[in-house]
C-alpha cells in the first residue's frame, strides 16, 4: 500500500503502532522528498523489530554507497539466530547503484526477515519491478513535501495529536521562523514544549516567539502585518528595529516583503475572477490560515492592483539598492526605513 499527502500520516502511524505490537511486514520502502516520515517510520522500526540482545547477529545496517544488491538479498534470505526474524535497513538506498535488483528478492521476501530500504529526497521509480514488488509483498510509504497552502493544517493537526491545541497566528509564526520542513518543525516543537510549564495545553504566538528563538515585535511577519493595515506609525518603529539588528541585510527583508505583495496581488486577480469563493478557498490561493483573510481583505482595499504593481516596482528597485547599487551613503537599515515611507506614501 503507497501513501498519499492525505492518508501519509495515518499510514505512518499504522505501521508504527503495528511495530510496537510486533507487526511487521517482510519489507519496507519508505522514500520521497520530505524525510520525516520515512526517517520517523525507520526508527521505530529499528527500535522495535529487536530485542537488544538479539542485534549482534541479526541487525545489518548498511548506507546505499557501500553495498549491493547481492549482499543485501544473500542476508535477507539467511535465517536469524535465536531470534524471530532479522533486521536489514538500507539508508541512503537511493545511492544502491543496482537498488533495483533488489526486486528478484521482494518477489518472494523471507517471511523472517524485515527488510527495509530508506530512500531520502527521492523516490523509487513507480513504472520498475522494485516498487511494484514491494507495492505488492510489503509496505511502501511516499512522503512528499507538502505545499505552501498545506503547511498551517498539517502543522495543526501534528499538534492536536499530541494533545495540544496552538493558535493560527502561533501557526504562521511558526511556519515563517523555521520554514516548510517537517522534520524540522518537530524537532523545534520537541525544544518548545520541554521549556513550558507542565500542563500546557494550548500553545500561543508568545510561546513560539520565546521558544523559538524570535522576536515577533521587530520581525518581518509582523512588518508586513501592519503595511497591510497601513498602519504606519508600527510599521516604521518594526523596521527602525529591524534594520538595527546586527547583521541585518535588505535583501532578506526586500525578499519578504515581495512575496506579501505579490500574495496581495494574487488574491487581487483571483477575486476578479472568482468574487464568489468562499474564505476556505481563497485562503488555498495564497497558501495561508484562513484566520488571517481579514488581513488580506484588509490589503486589497489598502493596495489595489495599480498601487500593488508601484509597490513591487519599488522593492525591485531597493532590491538592486541592497546589493550595492546607487546607494550613496545610506546604510541597509536606512534603506529599509526609506523604502517603507515610499510604499506607505
Amino acid at each position: 500500500m503507497a501513501g498519499t499527502k492525505t492518508d501519509i500520516d495515518a499510514l505512518s502511524r499504522k505501521i508504527m503502532k503495528d511495530a510496537e505490537k510486533g507487526i511487521f511486514s517482510p519489507v519496507y520502502l519508505l522514500m520521497g522528498t520530505e524525510p520525516y516520515y520515512p526517517d520517523l517510520v525507520c526508527d521505530t522500526i529499528v527500535r522495535t523489530a529487536l530485542a537488544d540482545h538479539e542485534r549482534d547477529f541479526n541487525q545489518d545496517i548498511w548506507y546505499g554507497m557501500d553495498v549491493d544488491a547481492s549482499t543485501v538479498s544473500a542476508q535477507a534470505h539467511s535465517y536469524p539466530v535465536m531470534a524471530e526474524r532479522r533486521l536489514l535497513v538500507v539508508r541512503d538506498a537511493q545511492q544502491m547503484r543496482d537498488l533495483e535488483q533488489l526486486s528478484r528478492y521482494c518477489e518472494d521476501p523471507m517471511d523472517t526477515t524485515v527488510l527495509v530500504l530508506l530512500l531520502h529526497g527521492t523516490s523509487a521509480d513507480k513504472r520498475k519491478n522494485l516498487y511494484k514488488q514491494v507495492s505488492k509483498h510489503g509496505i511502501v510509504l511516499q512522503s512528499d513535501a507538502l505545499r505552501d497552502y498545506q503547511m498551517d493544517s498539517w502543522v495543526s493537526s501534528f499538534y492536536r495529536e499530541r494533545g495540544l491545541a496552538i493558535d493560527p497566528e502561533a501557526v504562521t509564526l511558526l511556519v515563517e521562523a523555521v520554514g516548510t520542513s517537517m522534520k524540522t518543525i518537530a524537532a523545534e516543537t520537541d525544544k518548545m514544549l520541554k521549556n513550558l510549564p507542565e500542563g500546557v495545553n494550548r500553545i500561543t504566538a508568545e510561546d513560539v516567539e520565546k521558544n523559538v528563538g524570535i522576536s515577533r515585535k521587530y520581525n518581518i511577519f509582523e512588518l508586513t502585518k501592519a503595511l497591510s493595515f497601513r498602519d504606519s506609525a508600527k510599521a516604521l518603529k518594526i523596521a527602525s528595529h529591524i534594520g538595527a539588528e546586527p547583521g541585518f541585510v535588505l535583501l532578506i527583508a526586500t525578499a519578504a516583503l515581495y512575496t506579501h505583495f505579490n500574495r496581495i496581488l494574487k488574491y487581487e486577480a483571483f477575486l476578479m475572477k472568482h468574487p464568489a469563493a468562499n474564505v476556505g478557498e481563497r485562503a488555498k490561493v495564497l497558501g495561508v490560515s484562513p484566520f488571517f483573510m481579514g488581513e488580506y481583505d484588509t490589503a486589497i482595499q489598502n493596495y489595489p492592483v495599480r498601487k500593488c504593481l508601484q509597490v513591487m516596482g519599488l522593492l525591485e528597485e531597493y532590491d538592486f539598492k541592497g546589493k550595492g547599487g546607487m546607494t550613496g551613503e545610506a546604510g541597509q537599515g536606512e534603506l529599509l526605513i526609506e523604502l517603507i515611507i515610499k510604499i506607505l506614501n
